[in-house]
């Protein structure tokens, strides 16, 4: 799954695995990926069968000792899940969109200015990583001007899997080390001076009447930040490339902004930021009609789901008319992802202000680099130029 033909277009090789071997095994780790929509429906909502103690694979290997995010909620099954996750539900909800809208667009604006002033930028860094990490510097309370120190740690945290590349894992210890060390400063400034946000919210939380100790909070920072930031990120560099090499759409999204919405649900069904989740099945299971035994890990492909030809008429067409559906793209079942609200937001904001430029952009590079990421994909970086 980490091939880099696969990582370049994973799409024919999805829809081969649909057709041939909608259950099979792949690697890393001898994996059972599932492909088809209904089948990854029904893992995600069996959550006594299928445990999300899966994820740990994706947040651990042995070169790396210690990572917050194989002990966060993102682990966690519910009765315990659903406790965690009601700590930090009210903050990622529509309620704070108002709150962090000039925040986000003032940050949308000066992106792009940069974008107008000609020459070749990176998108990721100029926009994609300045939009969502103004937000979720404000949910948590950490200083914005990190932006880019930001991507860096959520990059290092996940390109953690058990194929990454051995000469990689310094680095990524490094990374860990750095982000929980800056993290562990913001809480202990917020117990001197508390604030309002979610950290010192987290300090001031209790579960079944007991407070969150600090490697806790830590993970649970770890995990927001990390989520918060890739997702959106990725899911704005994908519509900026999108756009670049279909100017038939470009044109009438700009000339009609209120598709803009219409352009990030079908973004999110056709090629979103997510790709897959890892659940452990706790017993003896079929899935698919293929026995899958206790013990297994299973590799959910939610972006195979959204061109299930079972449950899209014409998957493969990128649609702006198609009608309204529901799509994997946050997940499914107990762990939705909880920023889903906000990170459509966030993309929206940003795609307003990235359409009142009159022109168009070209591609600088036509090879890219993407990430190392089991769960997210999304390239390193992408080079543009403006074209007034």
């Amino acid at each position: 799954m980490l091939a880099p033909e696969v990582r370049n277009d994973p799409y024919p090789h999805y829809a081969e695995m649909r057709r041939s071997s909608p259950v099979c095994q792949v690697e890393p780790a001898g994996m059972w990926a599932v492909s088809r929509h209904d089948d990854i429906a029904r893992v995600c909502k069996d959550t006594e069968a299928f445990s999300s103690a899966g994820m740990r694979v994706l947040a651990t290997h042995p070169g790396i000792e210690h990572n917050p995010l194989a002990e966060s909620i993102l682990l966690m099954d519910p009765p315990e899940h659903t406790k965690a996750r009601a700590l930090v539900s009210h903050v990622f909800g529509a309620s704070a969109i108002p709150r962090l809208e000039p925040l986000v667009r003032a940050a949308a604006v000066e992106a792009v200015e940069a974008i107008r002033a000609g020459g070749v930028v990176d998108f990721c860094e100029v926009m994609a990583t300045r939009v969502p990490a103004t937000a979720i510097a404000a949910l948590l309370g950490l200083d914005v001007e990190l932006r880019n120190q930001m991507k860096r740690w959520s990059e290092g945290f996940e390109s953690v899997n058990p194929g990454i590349a051995p000469e990689r894992i310094p680095e990524v210890k490094a990374t860990i080390a750095a982000m929980e060390g800056y993290l562990v400063e913001v809480l202990e400034s917020r117990r001197q001076a508390p604030k309002d946000d979610l950290v010192s919210d987290l300090l001031a939380a209790q579960l079944d009447g007991t407070a969150l100790n600090q490697e806790e909070i830590v993970s649970f920072l770890c995990l927001l930040l990390v989520a918060g930031l890739e997702t959106t990120s990725h899911l704005l560099t994908n519509t900026a490339r999108f756009l670049v090499h279909h100017p038939d759409v470009h044109d009438r999204v700009r000339r009609d902004p209120a598709l803009i919405p219409a352009l990030i649900e079908e973004m999110l069904r056709f090629d979103p930021p997510a790709h897959g989740i890892v659940r452990l099945a706790t017993a003896d299971v079929e899935i698919g009609g293929v026995p899958v035994a206790a013990g297994s890990l299973v590799l959910l492909l939610l972006a195979s789901a959204g061109r299930d030809e079972s449950k899209y008429e014409a998957p493969e067409r990128f649609d702006l008319d198609r009608p309204k559906q529901l799509n994997m793209a946050f997940g499914h079942g107990a762990h939705f992802c909880i920023g889903a609200v906000l990170a459509r937001a966030e993309a929206r904001i940003a795609l307003e202000e990235l359409f009142k430029l009159p022109g168009r952009f070209e591609e600088v590079e036509t090879e890219h680099t993407w990430n190392t990421s089991l769960s997210v994909r999304g390239m390193v970086r992408y080079l543009i130029r403006y074209v007034g």
